[in-house]
């Protein structure tokens, strides 16, 4: 049976033109699949004669290696879908195998009957644009990248299924309609602009990005990279244009954690505060990573020390920095600096070290939530979404964690997220066990530089004094410059600045071994002179051990610098000498700024040159400044002009101090001096008349009691009964030491400041020397009993012999001397 509905074709036409008519072979199968018709073509194509295939099942003709279920498949969707098409592999009559193109399609009779008209071509004979063309549809169709043809007006005239999925909204839907009006989640709007721009202009535009959600993943932010060309047909009409999409989120998500992983290696770690540090890194993470961020710390990673492992329930916690998208940071249940106690993810952060991520906050299952009252009164209050919380750890010590939440951003936390928040919390670990080091040991030095440096200046009523230390290294806190007040016998008081060369740890440890000499050369009351002499003997010694020990002498010990200065209310006079340092300035009552032309002195260390003192009598309210060559000398700038510039800074001597000292920091310091510099002002007072009696006794022994009665005369004139039994004690023992073992001129005198001083002078050198006597001895007590009833005592010489002195504490009248100015000479 012969049934031909078309053309058969010939071989001669199939292999001479190859745009001719394709070869099909064609064929009727029944509803059972049985062949019913059976075409001259497929005679030729499979080489089966139709006497031999008519009435036979259809699967017959299939080649063996077709695959069953497949087949049954396909016969299944050609019902359900009223056809099918694909590639079949059959059988050719001398038994090699074939894969024709099939086209099923049904067909109805005239008895309602259903029967399938089959049509087939071989891929082997199909021309060459045939194939082009089936490829170039079944590539479209079936790529995984979105495609999709629109016309002039916008609309949809054709899409893949790629794109429909990606989408979310189905083909059908999407046909002639708009981009903007289905997805308004997408930038639709400069999506729109890039197409009219390819219709008007013709030019492509290729790698488009923007960023979207849909309708597909409602939730998730996308990123897009999308290509525009128009289409024309073969006379040049425009006819639409078409776009490939493809989504780039993944290496969109990808550029973004490696730009925001470098902003945060260039942000944290910027500084040595640990605070700071911990701020920072809130800072950087919202709002790229997250709405919200607390950074929590141990309190003793703060102080600097080494924190306990493990942390305990015991452990206190502080907030050590915040961040919120919100001002204020209304979410957080803390401020910065509180203590804390953390949450329960947080808790059992702190307590193993591994990292919590609750993409989605539910008290189903996240119990802890409505027990901690506070945060979940937060959580509710402003929606907060998802959890992460990362431990903040570096050498497998725990020194704190980070909490991020989400709350406006509605995609939750996911493991990428949690990886770039815990590369946040290891590269800020890093940072701040640095800074908790530094701080420890800027601690050290400060705690250092505090008990080299006098804490507070003391109590004396000599001079009034200000004074400013800044070392060049103000991240270290400490350097060689020093300054001191030292109180001295006869009401005196002892003015010191002192230069080491250097900076740091090694120049502070030298000048507080320079200055613990100074003071106890100072208490032994030796002249200016003498006292650098000997502290010139030290540095040598000092610079011989070093030079034994480390095999060179250090230049901060053999480089320092000195000037020691002596002043007595009483007398008004002060005796200065210096060792290679810069001269003081006075400023006279008047105003005049002079600065002293002392003699030099060689710096310490040289040995072998001698200091020289010069004393000079300065008037009431005269002002006198010390200093290091830190405060006028300069990289690039001439000592002179620092000088000057001194001499304009202390101009107007009637100011208060503080006024002056800071206008000379202000005018003089840069915001990071490179040398450290020590600047000591003091404003001299003197004792008046009133306060001071002095008798001229012979040596004879009858004058003790003379002295005696002149003592407490004087004790009741000023008020001080309660303290003549004392004074009449040491005014006899010191009096009668002097006749009996010194020479003429032997003088008493009394002097009356915060202590009550007493002095006997006399014409001798020799030594007195405290003696501890026998039971049986019936002298040699005296300077015993002066120590024991006095606060202290001691010696001083001068060049006309020595002085004996002894304070005793006041306390029949107030010690505290009334303030500067008119009130000095105040009636107690």
């Amino acid at each position: 049976m012969d049934v031909s509905g078309a053309p058969e074709t010939t071989d001669a036409a199939v292999g001479g033109d190859p745009f001719g008519p394709l070869p099909v072979a064609s064929a009727v199968l029944d509803r059972r699949g049985t062949v019913v018709w059976w075409s001259r073509a497929a005679e030729r194509m499979l080489g089966h004669a139709a006497a031999d295939v008519l009435g036979r099942a259809a699967t017959a003709l299939l080649h063996r290696s077709a695959d069953g279920t497949a087949v049954s498949a396909g016969a299944g969707r050609c019902q359900a879908d009223s056809g099918w098409g694909g590639r079949l592999p059959v059988v050719h009559a001398d038994g090699h195998r074939m894969d024709l193109y099939a086209r099923v399609c049904p067909m109805l009779g005239p008895d309602d009957g259903s029967s399938w008209l089959v049509l087939a071509s071989d891929d082997a004979q199909m021309p060459w644009w045939m194939v082009d063309q089936l490829m170039l549809g079944g590539m479209l169709a079936q790529s995984p990248i979105g495609m999709a043809l629109l016309d002039e007006e916008l609309r949809y005239r054709w899409l893949n299924d790629a794109l429909a999925r990606s989408g979310g909204i189905p083909r059908n839907a999407r046909l002639g309609r708009r981009l903007s009006e289905l997805l308004p989640g997408l930038p639709a709007e400069r999506i729109e602009e890039r197409m009219r721009e390819v219709l008007r202009t013709g030019v492509p535009i290729m790698n488009f990005e923007y960023r979207g959600r849909t309708v597909a993943d409602p939730h998730r932010e996308h990123a897009y990279s999308t290509s525009f060309f128009r289409l024309d047909d073969s006379a040049g009409r425009v006819l639409g244009v078409c776009y490939i999409v493809v989504d780039v989120t993944d290496r969109w998500r990808a550029q973004q954690r490696l730009a925001l992983l470098n902003d945060a290696s260039a942000r944290i770690g910027s500084s040595l505060d640990v605070m700071r540090i911990t701020q920072d890194l809130a800072d950087v993470a919202v709002p790229r990573l997250a709405d919200f961020v607390v950074v929590d710390l141990l309190e003793s990673v703060l102080r600097g020390e080494e924190p306990a492992q493990p942390v305990t329930g015991t452990s206190r916690i502080r907030r050590a920095g915040q961040r919120s998208v919100l001002p204020g940071c209304p979410e957080s249940v803390a401020r910065t600096g509180d203590v804390v106690q953390p949450s329960f993810p947080a808790a059992r952060c702190l307590t193993d070290g591994r990292p919590v991520l609750e993409p989605v906050l539910d008290v189903a299952t996240n119990p802890w939530i409505a027990q901690d009252r506070p945060r979940w009164a937060k959580i509710r209050r402003f929606g907060i979404r998802s959890l992460m919380v990362v431990p903040i750890r570096t050498r497998g010590v725990i020194m704190g964690v980070a909490t991020f939440v989400r709350r406006v951003r509605t995609d939750p936390f996911d493991e990428d997220d949690l990886l770039i928040a815990q590369e946040f919390a290891s590269r800020a670990a890093v940072w701040v066990d640095n800074a908790r080091r530094y701080t420890r040991e800027h601690a050290a030095a400060l705690t250092l530089q505090r008990s080299l440096l006098p804490r507070s200046l003391p109590g004396q009523t000599a001079v009034e004094v200000a004074s400013h230390y800044r070392p060049a290294d103000e991240s270290a806190g400490v350097g060689g410059d020093w300054f001191d007040v030292i109180p001295l016998s006869s009401a005196r008081v002892g003015l010191v600045v002192g230069d080491v060369v250097g900076h740091g740890l090694h120049a502070a440890a030298t000048m507080g071994r320079l200055r613990t000499a100074v003071h106890t050369l100072a208490g032994l009351d030796l002249p200016p002179d003498e006292l650098l002499a000997h502290l010139d003997d030290l540095v040598i010694r000092l610079a011989d051990e070093e030079e034994n020990a480390a095999g060179s002498a250090s230049t901060a010990v053999l480089g320092a610098t000195c000037i020691f200065a002596v002043y007595d209310p009483v007398s008004r006079r002060c005796t200065l000498a210096r060792a290679g340092h810069p001269p003081p300035a006075l400023v006279s009552p008047g105003g005049t700024v002079d600065f002293l032309d002392l003699p030099v002195g060689p710096p310490l260390g040289l040995g072998g040159l001698p200091f020289e003192s010069t004393e000079l009598e300065l008037g009431e309210g005269s002002l006198l400044a010390l200093y290091t060559d830190g405060l006028v000398e300069g990289r690039g700038s001439d000592v002179d002009a620092g000088l000057e510039q001194l001499r304009a800074a202390l101009d107007g001597a009637d100011r208060p101090l503080e006024e002056i000292r800071d206008r000379v920091i202000k005018e003089l310091l840069p915001d990071r001096p490179e040398d450290d510099v020590a600047f000591l002002l003091a404003r001299t007072h003197a004792l008046r008349a009133e306060r001071v009696a002095s008798w001229d006794l012979p040596a004879d022994p009858a004058v003790v009691a003379l002295a005696r009665a002149h003592a407490a005369r004087q004790l009741v004139a000023w008020g001080c009964g309660e303290e003549v039994l004392t004074i009449e004690l040491v005014v006899s023992e010191l009096v009668t030491n002097a006749i009996r073992y010194a020479t003429e001129p032997i003088r008493l005198r009394l002097i009356r400041d915060r202590t009550l001083i007493c002095e006997v002078s006399d014409g001798s050198s020799t030594s007195p020397r405290l003696r501890h006597s026998r039971t049986t001895d019936e002298g040699g007590r005296g300077l015993f009993l002066v120590a024991q009833f006095t606060q202290r005592w001691g010696a001083r010489y001068t060049s006309r012999g020595k002085t004996i002195w002894a304070e005793q504490p006041l306390r029949s009248f107030d010690t505290g001397l009334p303030s500067w100015g008119g009130l000095w000479d105040a009636p107690v």
